[in-house]
C-alpha cells in the first residue's frame, strides 16, 4: 500500500501542530494553511493547556486542546520562533514531541522547531536545516546541517526559516498524498513567489542588510548555543 493510498482511505489524516507562547505565527500558519488542505485531514492545535497563546509579535493563536488530548498523530508539525528556547529545557513538551514522533508518519519541523526536534532527541543522525541564524547549532544534536531551504530525510521534513514552512508542508503533501495533489493545493493558494527583492538568505541580502540582521538575532542566538550544548550533553551527544 503506498502512502496516498493510506491517506486517501477511510481512516483521516490526523494532523497536529505544537503551539506555544513567542512561537512565529507564520510557522504555524503557513504549514497549516497547506496541511489543512490535505485530502481527509484534520488538523488541530496543541499547547501545554487548551486556549490562547501569543506569538513574538503578540498575535493571538488559540489551541484546540492540551497536549495530554492529543491521539496519535499522523504529521507533527513543530513550528519555531524566540519562544522555543524555553521548551528546550520543557520535559512535558519534549517528552511528548518524541512519543509522537515515535508514531508518526512525517515529522515536519519549520525554522528553530528544528531546535526543539533536536532537543527531544529527533535528530541524531538526520540531515537537517533550520533558519540561518541558527543553522550552526544542527551539529550539537547530531544533525547533518544541509544549505537547503527543505530538507527531507526519512519521515522528518524540516525546513529554513519561516516562509520555508510553505514549502515544506508542500513537500510533505507531496510525500503523503502524491505530486499531483501538492500541486493542487499549491495552484489552490496561489503560491507562485515573486518577492520584489532579492533578499531572502544571507547569501543574497546586501551585506550591511546582513549584518543588520545579525546583530539583531545575535543575543538570542547566543542563548540558543548555551542552551543547545547543555542539552546535548544531557542526551550523551559529544561535540
Amino acid at each position: 500500500m503506498t502512502a496516498s493510498e493510506q491517506v486517501g482511505g477511510p481512516q483521516p489524516l490526523r494532523v497536529g501542530t505544537l503551539a506555544f507562547d513567542e512561537l512565529d505565527q507564520l510557522d504555524l500558519t503557513g504549514p497549516f494553511e497547506v496541511l489543512s488542505r490535505l485530502p481527509g485531514a484534520t488538523c488541530r492545535i496543541y499547547a501545554k493547556s487548551a486556549g490562547p497563546v501569543r506569538d513574538v509579535k503578540a498575535l493571538t493563536i488559540v489551541a484546540d486542546a492540551a497536549l495530554s488530548e492529543a491521539p496519535q498523530l499522523d504529521v507533527l508539525h513543530i513550528p519555531g520562533g524566540f519562544g522555543q528556547e524555553a521548551l528546550m529545557d520543557d520535559a512535558e513538551v519534549l517528552d511528548w514531541v518524541a512519543r509522537q514522533a515515535a508514531g508518526a508518519r512525517y515529522v515536519l519541523s519549520v525554522c528553530t522547531g528544528a531546535l526543539i526536534c533536536g532537543a527531544a532527541g529527533l535528530l541524531q543522525g538526520k540531515r537537517a536545516t533550520t533558519h540561518w541564524a541558527a543553522h550552526h547549532l544542527l551539529p550539537l544534536f547530531g544533525a547533518t546541517a544541509i544549505p537547503a531551504r527543505v530538507v527531507v530525510d526519512g519521515a522528518l521534513v524540516s525546513t529554513a526559516g519561516v516562509t520555508a514552512g510553505i514549502d515544506g508542508a508542500l513537500q510533505l503533501a507531496a510525500l503523503a498524498c502524491g505530486e499531483d495533489s501538492a500541486k493542487g493545493i499549491q495552484l489552490s493558494m496561489q503560491y507562485a513567489p515573486d518577492p520584489p527583492f532579492d533578499s531572502g538568505t544571507p547569501e543574497s541580502a546586501p551585506p550591511h542588510i546582513v549584518e543588520e540582521a545579525r546583530a539583531g538575532f545575535r543575543g538570542i542566538t547566543e542563548r540558543r548555543e548555551v542552551t543547545a550544548r547543555r542539552i546535548a550533553q544531557q542526551l550523551g551527544i559529544s561535540r
